[in-house]
């Protein structure tokens, strides 16, 4: 017996499998264009993080500047630091909290520095030599405390250098940030130097003993700290600053 065969029905099968075909290559369509989309984005993270971060460093950098231009008492340009009227931060002029001038000098300032027990020892961007850990950036309460207002030195807060216009491509826009918790600080911490380290023969070239040449006998260690315009984002420097004076 013949059973009759239907060309019909082989077509309806190849158009279902063609169905299906097309199916399985949208779908992996999609996802290609999905994973381009999120590799595209993830990258625009990182670039975005990375640019964040210099901007920090940059300004990390312009506040230890600043902050040696404070301990020599002069302007960005070199020139003396002449006060500003009406401004009683600037050239330190207005404050009890000054750099010594003399050995003299020295006891006062660590005695004024001493009683700031509520703020790490520090006013001013002033401070006593830290004892505990020197990383106080890493520690979010220490850190609270220390950018505190009137506890660190803001940018341009006593040598009046400018911040540029808000918004000029040659300004960082960190340094403008003054809002509490934003922008960057620096702390000078006062340390004495034993006049007598030069003889220890610690440090030496090979021929002689290198003592510092310094009056008053005081090195400062400088940190800034800046915080990007992104949460996450923090750059923590440090520098050591002796003002060396000319030998007779």
């Amino acid at each position: 017996m013949l059973i009759p065969f239907s060309a019909h029905s082989g077509f309806r099968r190849q158009r279902g499998i063609s169905l299906f075909i097309v199916i399985v290559l949208v779908m992996l369509s999609m996802l290609l264009a999905l994973w381009g989309s999120r590799t595209s984005l993830f990258n625009e993270m990182i670039v975005g993080n990375d640019a964040d971060y210099q901007r920090a460093f940059e300004a990390a950098q312009a506040l230890i500047q600043d902050a040696e231009f404070d301990i020599r008492d002069v302007r960005p340009d070199g020139s003396p630091c002449v006060a500003v009227a009406g401004n009683p931060d600037s050239c330190r002029v207005g404050s009890a909290i000054r750099f010594p001038l003399e050995d003299k000098d020295l006891a006062d300032l660590l005695s004024t520095l001493q009683l700031q027990t509520s703020t790490e020892f520090c006013t001013k961007g002033l401070c006593l030599k830290r004892t505990g850990n020197q990383d106080f950036w890493n520690d979010k309460t220490t850190l609270d405390k220390m950018i505190a207002a009137n506890v660190g030195a803001r940018y341009g807060q006593f040598t009046g250098a400018e911040k540029g216009a808000a918004g000029s491509a040659a300004s960082n826009p960190i340094l403008n940030r003054t809002a509490a918790g934003t922008g960057g600080w620096y702390w000078i911490e006062i340390m004495p130097y034993d006049s007598n380290a030069g003889n220890s023969g610690l440090i030496s070239d090979g021929s002689e003993n290198l003592g510092l040449n310094i009056n008053p006998n005081v090195v400062y260690r400088i940190t800034a700290v800046a915080r990007g315009m992104k949460p996450s984002t923090q750059v923590a420097l440090q520098s050591t600053f002796v003002r060396q004076k000319l030998k007779d």
